[in-house]
């Protein structure tokens, strides 16, 4: 039995790589992101439009020339997603706001996804589905409402559980509720899942199923067997960062030369403590575990926030394949963009690493046990 998969907010594909290191046969039904373009349009209007047309293929079409018609920019994600995956008759829509769910009604197993945190405007003392329009969240919740996937994984940084007041997370759970959905949610850190990284992200788990719900349990913490340093190009040169037949990290030994690295300019700014609008104390390198990898890390950033290594006496910032290593990705994943590019794409993901731990529980109470410890 092939898994029928569905991502929004897709990213360079998180959920595929899991997917792919695990080597459980499954088919992309559907991706979507539109690499952070800004178009001005009423997409109520055009999701109507959308909607009274016969073919996700001229759906898709049509959205692709909106973009076209309004924004020049190219949509990175896209060219980053097709390098490395196949998805079934190019399914990879643009935007989310013009997605229609109905296309893959009952045809989905497991839809995965995440949106930014936004506040709502609380209409009553609930706060509920429609009391989220406007918002990505929304879009995200609507398809999971069109679609009726037998079970949803959806990520969202932490910090929601409290935002505004924790008015945010309260309606998100209502919503959930009103989706018909059992869930169960935790915060999980990549760390606890074999990844040295500091990034602690919101998950949430639906179901349609109760049994199956009640019988689903969030992976518990494994053993952290690496350092950051272990994923640097210096100790792991280019394709020796690898998985083995269960998906498990594989590191083969030699290192490379990086030759990049600050001017004295540069390393005079990342450690220093700031100024008092700016102002961190902890400007420490080297790291055993990485800070979370930032989607901004192509800039300049001081040492409180971003991390900075130290490799032939010289202190640099991390690679592009080494922040795709931080975050789960082995050598195989292709980079086709420009160094800025990835490390927005990197930042931007989820953790592979902790979406194969989830993986393995879901697939349990789906009665997919098909890997080995």
């Amino acid at each position: 039995m092939k898994i029928k998969l569905a991502t929004a907010f897709s990213g360079i594909g998180a959920i595929e790589q899991a997917f792919k290191r695990m080597r459980i046969d499954h088919d992309i039904i559907f991706a979507c992101d539109n690499g952070d373009i800004e178009i001005d349009v009423d997409t109520d209007k055009e999701l109507q439009t959308i909607k009274n047309m016969k073919t996700p293929k001229e759906k898709r079409e049509y959205v692709k020339a909106v973009y076209k018609h309004h924004s020049k920019r190219k949509n990175f994600v896209e060219e980053s997603y097709f390098a490395n995956y196949k998805v079934v008759d190019d399914n990879f829509f643009y935007d989310v706001k013009l997605l229609d769910g109905s296309d893959f009604e009952g045809k989905i197993d497991l839809f995965v996804g995440g949106s930014p945190c936004q506040s709502f405007s609380i209409a009553g003392a609930r706060g509920g589905f429609e009391d989220t329009r406007g918002t990505l969240f929304y879009d995200y919740v609507r398809l999971v409402k069109e679609i009726q996937p037998k079970i949803f994984v959806y990520e969202n940084v932490y910090g929601v559980l409290t935002h505004d007041h924790g008015k945010t997370w309260r309606t998100m759970q209502n919503v959930f509720k009103e989706l018909g959905y059992e869930y169960k949610w935790k915060v999980l850190d990549a760390k606890d899942y074999g990844i040295p990284q500091s990034r602690r992200r919101l998950f949430v788990i639906g179901f349609k199923n109760k049994e199956q719900c009640m019988r689903f349990s969030f992976p518990e913490p494994i053993e952290l067997k690496f350092t950051m340093q272990d994923f640097l190009l210096d100790n792991c040169a280019e394709g020796n960062f690898q998985y083995d037949e269960y998906g498990r990290i594989k590191l083969l030994p030699g290192g490379q030369i990086v030759e990049k690295h600050l001017s004295q300019k540069l390393i005079d700014y990342v450690m220093s403590p700031g100024t008092k609008k700016f102002y961190h104390e902890d400007a420490k390198i080297d790291l055993p575990i990485a800070r979370a990898i930032l989607s901004t890390q192509g800039n300049t950033h001081r040492a409180s926030v971003n991390n900075y290594v130290t490799t032939d006496g010289n202190i640099r910032a991390l690679e592009p394949r080494e922040s795709l290593r931080l975050m789960g990705f082995p050598d195989d994943f292709i980079i086709n963009v420009s160094r800025a590019q990835s490390y927005k794409q990197s930042g931007n993901s989820i953790v592979v690493d902790v979406l194969m731990a989830i993986l393995k529980k879901v697939l349990l109470v789906m009665g997919e046990n098909r890997w080995k410890e």
